[in-house]
């Protein structure tokens, strides 16, 4: 009896953590509709912005679990960028968007030691198979 006490105690713990993180996300989300309708000079009714709310927790509930299976799929305990992108693949302009996106990243980041070592070697691999060829 007393695991599943605790048991039930765990899930209610998770049950009010989630309930949180709804309220939190669902209030994010109101603000960033009413501020972009300010922007664009629209009205958007409470009941509808609620609505956009609910959809877009639903939506990442969803999100969430897709890379948790993606990543598990590929023998990884974490969801990377290439998870998201195969995420959006039904919607190719978000896809695109988040390439775009994730390529600038990747031109932004910083090589490490062990990449510019690894990049070196593969260099000197290639000019001598180039100098082997000649």
């Amino acid at each position: 009896m007393e695991g599943s006490r605790e048991s039930d105690l765990e899930k209610e713990e998770d049950d009010d953590a989630t309930e949180l993180l709804r309220d939190r996300f669902r209030h994010s989300a109101i603000s960033l509709a009413e501020s972009e309708a300010k922007r664009n000079g629209m009205e958007i009714s409470q009941p509808v912005m609620v609505c956009i709310a609910d959809l877009a927790f639903k939506f990442t509930e969803q999100l969430a679990k897709d890379l948790e299976l993606f990543s598990q799929h590929a023998g990884r305990k974490s969801a990377n960028m290439e998870d998201v992108i195969l995420f959006a693949h039904r919607n190719e302009h978000l896809a695109a968007s988040l390439r775009s996106f994730c390529n600038e990243l990747k031109g932004k980041e910083p090589q490490t030691e062990r990449k510019r070592k690894k990049d070196s070697r593969k260099d000197d691999k290639a000019t001598s198979n180039v100098l082997d060829l000649s």
